[in-house]
Protein backbone atom coordinates (compact mmCIF):
# COMPACT_ATOMS: atom_id res chain seq x y z
CA UNK A 1 0.00 0.00 0.00
CA UNK A 2 1.12 3.37 -1.00
CA UNK A 3 -0.17 7.00 -1.01
CA UNK A 4 -2.43 8.08 -3.98
CA UNK A 5 0.24 10.60 -4.68
CA UNK A 6 2.88 8.00 -5.62
CA UNK A 7 0.72 5.99 -7.89
CA UNK A 8 -0.40 6.58 -11.17
CA UNK A 9 -4.35 5.93 -12.51
CA UNK A 10 -5.16 4.15 -15.72
CA UNK A 11 -8.32 4.28 -16.48
CA UNK A 12 -11.11 2.27 -19.10
CA UNK A 13 -14.24 4.11 -19.98
CA UNK A 14 -17.72 2.30 -20.46
CA UNK A 15 -16.42 2.61 -24.09
CA UNK A 16 -13.86 0.40 -23.89
CA UNK A 17 -10.94 3.32 -24.45
CA UNK A 18 -7.84 3.21 -21.73
CA UNK A 19 -6.18 6.01 -21.09
CA UNK A 20 -3.86 7.42 -18.15
CA UNK A 21 -5.81 9.79 -15.64
CA UNK A 22 -3.07 11.85 -13.93
CA UNK A 23 -6.05 13.95 -12.01
CA UNK A 24 -7.49 10.37 -10.20
CA UNK A 25 -10.97 11.42 -10.75
CA UNK A 26 -11.86 10.50 -14.14
CA UNK A 27 -14.93 7.99 -14.62
CA UNK A 28 -14.69 4.03 -15.15
CA UNK A 29 -12.82 1.08 -14.12
CA UNK A 30 -9.28 2.16 -12.79
CA UNK A 31 -5.84 0.51 -11.84
CA UNK A 32 -2.82 2.06 -10.04
CA UNK A 33 0.95 1.73 -11.06
CA UNK A 34 3.33 2.97 -8.97
CA UNK A 35 5.65 5.91 -10.77
CA UNK A 36 8.80 3.56 -10.70
CA UNK A 37 9.95 2.70 -14.16
CA UNK A 38 10.59 -1.25 -13.60
CA UNK A 39 6.71 -1.79 -12.37
CA UNK A 40 5.54 0.33 -15.46
CA UNK A 41 8.44 -2.02 -17.86
CA UNK A 42 7.03 -4.74 -15.72
CA UNK A 43 3.22 -4.64 -16.25
CA UNK A 44 3.92 -3.89 -19.78
CA UNK A 45 5.72 -7.26 -20.44
CA UNK A 46 3.08 -9.48 -17.94
CA UNK A 47 -0.03 -7.16 -19.08
CA UNK A 48 -0.96 -6.76 -16.03
CA UNK A 49 -3.23 -3.93 -16.92
CA UNK A 50 -5.19 -5.79 -19.38
CA UNK A 51 -6.59 -8.30 -16.84
CA UNK A 52 -7.08 -5.27 -14.34
CA UNK A 53 -8.80 -3.33 -17.02
CA UNK A 54 -10.62 -6.15 -19.00
CA UNK A 55 -9.23 -4.74 -21.97
CA UNK A 56 -6.62 -4.51 -24.42
CA UNK A 57 -4.04 -1.69 -23.46
CA UNK A 58 -2.45 -0.22 -26.42
CA UNK A 59 1.60 0.26 -26.02
CA UNK A 60 1.09 4.25 -26.39
CA UNK A 61 -0.32 4.18 -22.89
CA UNK A 62 2.93 2.87 -21.54
CA UNK A 63 4.62 5.14 -23.42
CA UNK A 64 2.78 8.05 -22.00
CA UNK A 65 3.50 6.50 -18.69
CA UNK A 66 6.97 5.87 -19.06
CA UNK A 67 7.15 10.19 -20.05
CA UNK A 68 5.07 10.53 -16.96
CA UNK A 69 7.63 9.08 -14.40
CA UNK A 70 10.42 10.23 -16.53
CA UNK A 71 9.33 13.67 -16.15
CA UNK A 72 8.63 13.42 -12.20
CA UNK A 73 12.70 12.22 -11.86
CA UNK A 74 13.66 15.60 -12.62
Amino acid sequence: MKPKKELIRVVRNKDGEVFVDPTGKKNGRGAYLTKDLDVIIEAEKSNVLNRHLNAEVDSSVFVELKKMVKSNEK
